[in-house]
Parts: structure tokens; C-alpha cells; sequence
């Protein structure tokens, strides 16, 4: 069924209709403006609300970073960023693939309706015409017809009339005889009109306006299949974010999953932990008699005459922070301004990142070296006089960065020495000492190490740790306590570890770095299958975490 056959006198319902059409398209290219503004306005106002609650300072610069509670949080702003952006995708995709297109579609449409219309406007017009030609010859017809049988009655009355001349006779049936024949070439003229406009208005209603009815409703047709896509494109941008949406949703759950109370706990310890020993009681001065009064750093003793030893104000007064008034204190390169384990791990820290500065120096003075060899080898390739200045100075940086190395390495044993000396104490009424490390490093330098500890603790006890004199032989199982891996490495050589401390590897073999190379040349590594020890640094690819 088309519209040409079956709406063939309906010209003005298909007028009205292609019309109500093209509103309905423009109606929906406007609804869908619309929301793409409501999309992007949602979008800009989500980013704004993340750019709010993020972080003012970089992360390393943050301590709250380190808490898991702050990280997810961290980790659920950013997915709800990229949720946001995933809004401006689908109000990019709607307005150029739905308002953009379609108003562009709309525009043709309209040309094309109206020149349809226009055409059925000029058939109906001729059609029109050749009806009003029709109807004129009609008139004349009629007319003449009457006229000639007027002037007949008048030539037949002159003719019975006796007192009628004979002029006048011939004049009036001459008269008729002009109007018969006049009626007669109206009749053709009428006859030939009539076929005509039969003919036109055959072509008319059979040919021409359904084809322009037809064109119609192909138009129709396409138009309406143009905006079923339209709508399912409306869809079709929401399911094509769909996924990184659930992505951002999963993301969101898993931040929610990732807050761990315990290790926040822990690391609250390690931020803030200062390493001091717990003072001690509080000496008993008794002013009712004369006493000596020698200071002492230890706690409420007793000495051999049974009487109370009364302590020092020193030590005491030095420990009692939580009820004194913190000074403003004066940032040293030492750190010495921090409690002893904060320093510890402020230097360590400092050590680390003057080691791996070295190390870059030193990879760069190889691929140097090579470059100039190869450029010594191939001179038209490059100059090798060109790349002394940039040896000189990586030697030159090499050498400051070994001597700051040595001076961070110096602070650091200092600063292990004050966190130990205040653990013995502490250690001795508060914790249970760990397991002793199962290897030590076989170079000469940590035997110098345990040498020193050795000799440490040969001397007498100082007054500081007289009260638990029995923890001091745990003091060096303290420092090489285990902890967790600090990167991974990868076994660049084989290596037989057959001294004691160190660990055999095979070449290729993936292992845990547990500590870096102090300068001695060795890293503490852990293997899959178990068993810790030393191999030697330059038999290694090291990857910090």
C-alpha cells in the first residue's frame, strides 16, 4: 500500500503530516541539545567537587598519604574524575553524532519536502487551468448554440411572415445559417477541450501526483528510520561507557575494600615514632635531712646504705616531653632536629636517593665511554673530544655523590647507634626480641660492622642502660630485624654462595630485595623457595618499589 494510490485526494493530510515529521525531528535534536548540556554542566560540577577534596600537596610531601584510609579516598576521587569524563563522552557523542547530524538532516528534508509540495502545487495549478479552458469553451458553446437557434426561430417567423421582404428573409437565414456554424466550431473546440482536460486529469490523478505522493512517502520513510537510529544512538552512547563506568564503579568498591585499620595503626607507629626510651620514675627528695644529691640518669636506685638515691633533674626533665613545651626547633642536614627514629629513617631515605643518583652517574659514564669509543672507532659518526665535558662532569658528580654517601652512611650508623641504645632500655619491660637474622654480609666491611658492635659491647654499660643491662646482646638482632621486601631483582650471573652470609642464585632467577647495597657491594636478597643472604650488588638488575 502506498500513498499514492490510497491517499490519492488527501494532498493537505499528507501536507500536515510531513510536516508534524520534520517538528518531531527538530523536537528531538532539541531534547537532545538540551542534555547534553545537562551532561556536560554534571560533568564540569563533578570535576570541580574532585579538584575540592584532592590533595593541595604532592604525595611524597604528604605524611597522610601513607594511610590506606586517605589513599582510597584519593583512589575514589579519581575515579570519580574519570566517571566524569565518561559523561562528557556521551554528551560529545550525543551532540555530534545526534545534533549535529540530525539538524543537518533536518535542513535537507525540509528542501526536499518543499520542493515535492511545489511540484504537486504546479500540477494541481495546470489541472486547474485546463479546467478553466474547459469551462470557457464550455460557455461558449452553450451560448453559441443558443444564439443560433434564436437567429433559426427568427429566419423561419420571417419567412411565414407575408408582410416580410425578401431581403430581409435572406438576411435572417443567413444570420442563422453563420450562427449554426458557429455553434458547430464551438462544439469541436468544446469536444477537443473536454478530451484534453480528460487526458490531463487521467495524467493527474493516475500518474503525476502519485509519483510526487510516492516521493512523499519515501521521504516520510527515510525520515522516520533517520530518527529511530537518532534514538538509538541515545542508548548506544550510554552503552558504550557502560564498561569504563563499571570499571570506575569497581574501582570505587575496591578503595572501599583497600582501608586497612590494622596497617593504618602501623604506620601512625612508623611516621611518628620517635625512638626515645620511656623515662623513668620519678626520684623521691627528701628535704627533711641533708643528702647528696648526685645526678643520675638511671631510675629510682638504691644504693648499698639502703637509702634513696635521688636522680638528677638532667635526663628526667630532658624525657618528660609530653608535659613540656615544644621549642621551635632548627632544620639540620642531619636530621639530628628529629627524634632517633624519625632520623633513622629520614637518612635512610637520603641514602637511598643519593644511591640511585649515583648509580644513574654511573650508568651514564658507561654509555659515555662506549659512545666515545665508538665514536673514536667511527669518527663520522661524532667528535669524541665533544663528550669529555660531559665525562668530566659526571666524574665530578660521581665523586661529590660518593662523599655524600659516606657522610649519610656515617649519620646513619650514629643515628642506628642512638635508636639501639634507647631500644636495650625499653626493649628490656616492654617487647620480646626477635629472632637473630639468619646470615650477615661476608665482606670485610660487615665484619668491621660486627667488630664494632663486638667491641661495643665489651665496654662497660653506660649509666643510661644500667637498669637493663641483660637486652644490650639483642641490640645488633634489633637492627637486621626482617622486613618486608623493598623491591624485587633479577640474577644477572650465576653465583655459588659458599661463604657464610650469602646465598647461592641461579642466572635469570627473580628474587625479593630485602636490603640495599650499603657501599660494601653486596644486597640482602630473598629467594622464592625460601633462604635469605648476600650476593654481590653487581651481579644484579635491582627494581625499587
Amino acid at each position: 500500500m502506498d500513498w499514492g494510490t490510497e491517499l490519492w485526494d488527501q494532498f493537505e493530510v499528507l501536507e500536515r503530516h510531513t510536516q508534524w515529521g520534520l517538528d518531531l525531528l527538530d523536537r528531538y535534536v532539541k531534547f537532545v541539545k538540551e542534555r547534553t548540556e545537562v551532561e556536560q554542566a554534571y560533568a564540569k560540577q563533578l570535576r570541580s567537587l574532585v579538584k575540592k577534596y584532592l590533595p593541595k600537596r604532592p604525595a611524597k610531601d604528604d605524611p597522610e598519604s601513607k594511610f590506606s584510609q586517605h589513599q582510597s579516598f584519593v583512589q575514589i576521587l579519581q575515579e570519580v574524575n574519570d566517571f566524569a569524563g565518561q559523561r562528557e563522552l556521551v554528551a560529545e557523542n550525543l551532540s555530534v553524532r545526534v545534533c549535529l547530524e540530525l539538524a543537518k538532516y533536518s535542513q535537507e528534508m525540509k528542501q526536499e519536502r518543499k520542493m515535492h509540495f511545489q511540484e504537486g502545487r504546479r500540477a494541481q495549478q495546470q489541472l486547474e487551468n485546463g479546467f478553466k479552458l474547459l469551462e470557457n469553451s464550455k460557455r461558449k458553446f452553450e451560448r453559441d448554440c443558443r444564439e443560433a437557434e434564436k437567429a433559426a426561430q427568427t429566419a423561419e417567423r420571417l419567412d411565414q411572415d407575408i408582410n416580410a421582404t425578401k431581403a430581409d428573409v435572406e438576411k435572417a437565414k443567413q444570420q442563422a445559417h453563420l450562427r449554426s456554424h458557429m455553434a458547430e466550431e464551438s462544439k469541436n473546440e468544446y469536444a477537443a477541450q473536454l478530451q484534453r482536460f480528460n487526458r490531463d486529469q487521467a495524467h493527474f490523478y493516475f500518474s503525476q501526483m502519485p509519483q510526487i505522493f510516492d516521493k512523499l512517502q519515501d521521504m516520510d520513510e527515510r525520515r522516520a528510520t533517520r530518527l529511530g537510529a537518532g534514538y538509538r544512538l541515545l542508548s548506544e552512547a550510554e552503552l558504550q561507557v557502560v564498561p569504563i563506568i563499571a570499571k570506575c564503579l569497581e574501582g570505587m568498591k575496591v578503595a572501599a575494600d583497600s582501608v586497612d585499620a590494622k596497617n593504618d595503626s602501623q604506620v601512625l607507629i612508623e611516621l611518628h615514632k620517635s625512638g626515645f626510651a620511656r623515662p623513668g620514675d620519678v626520684e623521691f627528695e627528701d628535704f627533711s635531712q641533708p643528702m647528696n644529691r648526685a645526678p643520675s640518669d638511671s631510675s629510682l636506685g638504691t644504693p648499698s646504705d639502703g637509702r634513696p638515691e635521688l636522680r638528677g633533674p638532667g635526663r628526667s626533665r630532658a624525657k618528660r616531653w609530653p608535659f613540656s613545651k615544644k621549642n621551635k626547633t632548627v632544620v639540620t642536614e642531619d636530621f639530628s632536629h628529629l627524634p632517633p627514629e624519625q632520623q633513622r629513617k629520614r637518612l635512610q631515605q637520603q641514602l637511598e636517593e643519593r644511591n640511585r643518583e649515583l648509580q644513574k652517574e654511573i650508568d651514564q659514564r658507561e654509555a659515555l665511554k662506549k659512545m666515545k669509543d665508538v665514536y673514536e672507532k667511527t669518527p663520522q659518526m661524532g667528535d669524541p673530544a665533544s663528550l669529555e665535558p660531559r665525562i668530566t662532569e659526571t666524574l665530578s658528580n660521581i665523586e661529590r655523590l660518593k662523599l655524600e654517601v659516606q657522610k649519610y652512611e656515617a649519620w646513619l650508623a650514629e643515628a642506628e647507634s642512638r635508636v639501639l641504645s634507647n631500644r636495650g632500655d625499653s626493649l628490656g619491660r616492654h617487647a620480646r626480641p626477635p629472632d637473630p637474622p639468619a646470615s650477615a654480609p661476608p665482606d670485610s666491611s660487615s665484619n668491621d660492622r660486627s667488630q664494632d658492635h663486638k667491641e661495643s659491647s665489651d665496654e662497660p654499660p653506660s649509666e643510661e642502660g644500667q637498669d637493663a643491662p641483660i637486652y644490650t646482646e639483642f641490640d645488633e638482632d634489633f637492627e637486621e630485624e626482617p622486613t618486608s621486601p623493598i623491591g624485587h631483582c633479577v640474577a644477572i650471573y650465576h653465583f655459588e654462595g659458599s661463604s657464610e652470609g650469602t646465598i647461592s642464585m641461579a642466572e635469570g632467577e627473580d628474587l625479593s630485595l630485602m636490603e640495599g647495597d650499603k657501599g660494601d657491594g653486596w644486597t640482602r636478597v630473598r629467594r622464592k623457595e625460601g633462604g635469605e643472604g648476600y650476593v654481590p650488588t653487581s651481579y644484579l638488575r635491582v627494581t625499587l618499589n
